[in-house]
């Protein structure tokens, strides 16, 4: 392209574009990995009929984000309804302990009862996942946030694809300059949303690994 030999570092901008794009799949990935992970304790342990989610690579990112918020507030929906219900049913003491994650054995008794009621059926597995999936609540509340901010990046909805018609070169060089204002421009938004999405998704996985743990340890 002509566009190359006046902007020279046009297609070093584009290289490291992809390679970002290819981190925040990557990223997306394992974060869908994760949630499915949780799905499958809640559906097992709380009786939740939630569905599996699956990246598509062929999508947006945007769209993608759009299904991990969707399934989201299906998710914080699930564990609201039953920390409300748990909330009207439990002593105020018991349940600032819950919170607290200060439960002792007539405690985690007496809560366990009252989620046989709301769930119809309460297992050490199921209130251990409750106990945990409230205190959570802030990290679920966190990585939403944090999609909805990549899916509103400037080019999570489209592909970057400048159109270089080979016609003129100088109409060439005006679309190298367009097209590296553009890179500058996304680079700069995408090593920002990296720096914050990448912590918070393995905040979000690492919680999400830790509950698989404790149910285990419960079930064993």
């Amino acid at each position: 392209m002509w566009s190359d030999l006046f902007f020279p570092n046009n297609p070093k901008r584009r290289e490291q574009l992809i390679r970002k794009s290819q981190e925040f799949q990557d990223v997306m990935k394992s974060n869908f990995e994760a949630t499915n992970q949780l799905i499958d304790v809640m559906n097992e342990h709380l009786s939740c009929s939630l569905e599996h989610i699956k990246l598509n690579e062929n999508a947006s990112l945007q769209e993608n984000c759009n299904v991990m918020i969707e399934c989201m507030h299906k998710i914080q929906a699930e564990i609201e309804k039953i920390d409300k219900e748990l909330k009207e049913k439990l002593e105020p003491t018991l349940y600032e302990k819950l919170q607290n994650k200060s439960l002792s054995t007539t405690d985690f008794q007496l809560i366990s009862k009252a989620l046989k009621v709301v769930c119809g059926f309460a297992t050490e597995g199921s209130t251990t996942l409750v106990s945990l999936l409230i205190n959570k609540g802030v990290i679920l509340a966190k990585i939403t946030s944090t999609f909805a901010k990549i899916g509103a990046l400037t080019l999570a909805s489209v592909g970057l694809g400048v159109v270089f018609m080979g016609i003129d070169m100088i109409v060439e060089a005006i679309l190298g300059r367009i097209e590296r204002d553009q890179l500058e421009k996304v680079l700069e938004e995408y090593d920002k949303a990296l720096k914050e999405f990448k912590p918070a998704s393995l905040e979000y996985q690492e919680s999400i690994t830790h509950v698989q743990v404790k149910i285990k340890e419960i079930n064993k």
